[in-house]
């Protein structure tokens, strides 16, 4: 598990919080800059979303920002962690929130946030939203 800030936790990021990163045009990219840049990290990135968010990527920004991104995994700016541990936990999540409808991706993340501080950086407020009912989740950017 990657070394938390002073507080013990870390930041798990959601796809929507990625992108909104990555694009300096996103109307979130400043808030969800802020965000991260306040904390200091490291900045959790579940393994189940590698795929979505590299589609989404290289599809919207092109390859030169995925380059960029990957770098960042590369170099720990971003750490690449939660897969099979929380796999069991996140098709429970899937399963119980399945008319949100909550999907595997996010499931995902709130199992890897539940397991390392509960903080989620996500601008899906919905259904992050409904999930902090049962979770300890702190939902970010607030």
């Amino acid at each position: 598990m990657a070394a938390a800030n002073e507080n013990g936790e870390m930041i798990t990021l959601d796809t929507s919080a990625v992108f909104a990163l990555l694009n300096r045009k996103d109307p979130d990219h400043r808030r969800m800059r802020a965000c991260v840049d306040s904390d200091g990290g490291p900045y959790l990135i579940p393994a189940a979303i590698l795929g979505e968010l590299s589609y989404l990527v290289e599809e919207r920004l092109g390859s030169k920002v995925m380059d960029a991104f990957l770098s960042d995994l590369i170099s720990g700016g971003f750490v690449l962690e939660c897969g099979e541990n929380e796999l069991p936990r996140a098709k429970i999540l899937a399963m119980k929130y399945v008319d949100l409808p909550l999907g595997f991706s996010d499931a995902a993340v709130a199992a890897c946030a539940e397991v390392n501080g509960g903080r989620i950086a996500t601008l899906d407020v919905r259904d992050f939203s409904v999930l902090s009912r049962e979770l300890r989740l702190d939902i970010l950017p607030k």
